[in-house]
């Protein structure tokens, strides 16, 4: 295209001879000269390819991973003198594109010969398992064709009352057993399921005495949940051997997390706790596309390391359009064994402290106490096995302000 123009206002070998040029660019007989400097211009212009891969600096607001590798940027063109980019923002995302456009626009204009930036909008392709409805045995209505209508954007799970994230900025902070005594404590407000989401790192069947189950499922292939504790449960760790390392791109991930979310035979249940993987990436993009969210908890350490990163995770829960129940700051102080005193060798009132900066509920703190390893250690989590531990009662009066949101 950029040589057919040039024709035009350079004209032909006949107008334009090439003999005796030194700035001329030599060309097969028959096609117009042009002065090399006008050559290497044409090399220097940005290509579309230039774009997109330039365009990969941006970040997914909220994520650590960026557009284009989560499938935001659709194409790249260069057409009619402009760079057109073309774009696909997710369901439940109204004000991705205003975010990102002065991103794309600064990226576009700091290449050297891009033409200039025109965005275009499509809808993003339709997830399957977004579509798709949880069976339910004691009605099997649907449409005129015996389908049930699809729909789009995050949807509940058919059942499920509440659902509740508990997430984390980094590892390390024992988010998972916060999640599992939050869920265990739960089973006083109502029946109760744990969705362990952690692909990578899964402990919710250690927790909770089940590393010996496997997955089963039902005729129509769907996920039957373990019944432990008095609560069901899903976990990547029932689908593999124990030990066994779990090495999966992202499209892998979220494959199976919409298995556990639309293929999984919850029933009837009051909450559905998700134990989310520490910080922002493939599974919570996934989440945030698909699944209605109630509500949010983040898991902190007092120190500053860790609370650095609790920002970033509220930062994600507001992107997922979450709401934001509270801040939980465990491992706050140490409890002896000997003589019942707690030390702060963490730190302490580091979670109060940015829950306060982001106007957001504290919900109280959890010290570090060697029964709540033991406990977990064993496969019987604090919750469940010394209800009358001051520990335990700490985790119910957390709950109880989470559990009616």
């Amino acid at each position: 295209m950029a040589f057919a123009r040039a024709e035009i206002f350079f004209g032909y070998p006949a107008h334009n001879t090439c003999v005796g040029r030194d700035n001329l660019a030599y060309f097969r007989q028959g096609a117009p000269c042009l002065p090399r400097t006008f050559r290497y211009h044409l090399s220097m212009a940005a290509s579309s390819d230039d774009v997109f891969e330039a365009l990969r600096k941006i970040k997914f607001p909220g994520f650590s991973r960026d557009i284009v590798s989560f499938g935001v940027v659709r194409e790249v063109e260069i057409v009619d003198g402009q760079t057109v980019v073309t774009l696909a923002p997710p369901a439940g995302t109204p004000d991705l594109v205003d975010k990102i456009t002065p991103e794309i626009e600064a990226i576009v204009s700091s290449l050297p010969g891009a033409a200039p930036l025109k965005i275009t909008l499509v809808e993003a392709k339709p997830n399957p398992a977004q579509a798709r409805q949880p069976a339910n045995p004691s009605n099997n209505q649907g449409n005129a064709a015996g389908q049930a209508p699809q729909r789009s954007g995050p949807q509940p799970i058919e059942g499920v009352k509440k659902i509740i994230a508990v997430a984390s900025g980094k590892g390390g902070v024992g988010k998972s057993t916060v999640a599992t005594n939050l869920a265990l404590a739960l089973r006083e407000h109502g029946s109760v399921g744990l969705m362990d989401t952690d692909i990578y790192g899964p402990s919710a069947p250690v927790l909770l005495d089940a590393e010996d189950e496997k997955a089963q499922v039902t005729q129509e292939k769907r996920i039957v949940p373990v019944q432990t504790h008095g609560i069901a449960m899903v976990s990547m760790a029932l689908f593999v051997e124990r030990e066994r390392p779990i090495i999966w791109r992202g499209p892998m991930l979220t494959k199976l997390v919409n298995e556990f979310i639309r293929n999984t035979e919850w029933g009837e249940l009051d909450y559905l706790v998700l134990d989310l993987p520490p910080g922002t990436g493939d599974v919570q993009l996934t989440l945030s596309q698909t699944l209605r969210m109630d509500g949010g908890v983040i898991v902190t350490t007092p120190q500053d390391v860790a609370l650095a990163d609790v920002r970033r995770g509220v930062r994600m829960f507001k992107q997922m359009h979450v709401p934001v129940l509270g801040v939980v700051e465990n491992m706050s102080g140490i409890v002896c064994g000997h003589c019942g005193k707690e030390s702060n060798v963490f730190g302490r009132g580091g979670g109060a402290r940015i829950a306060k900066d982001l106007d957001l509920p504290f919900l109280g703190e959890i010290p570090l106490n060697s029964m709540i390893r033991k406990q977990g250690d064993a496969g019987s989590p604090i919750v469940a096995a010394c209800p009358e531990d001051p520990i335990a009662e700490r985790f119910r009066q957390i709950t109880a302000q989470v559990a009616n949101v």
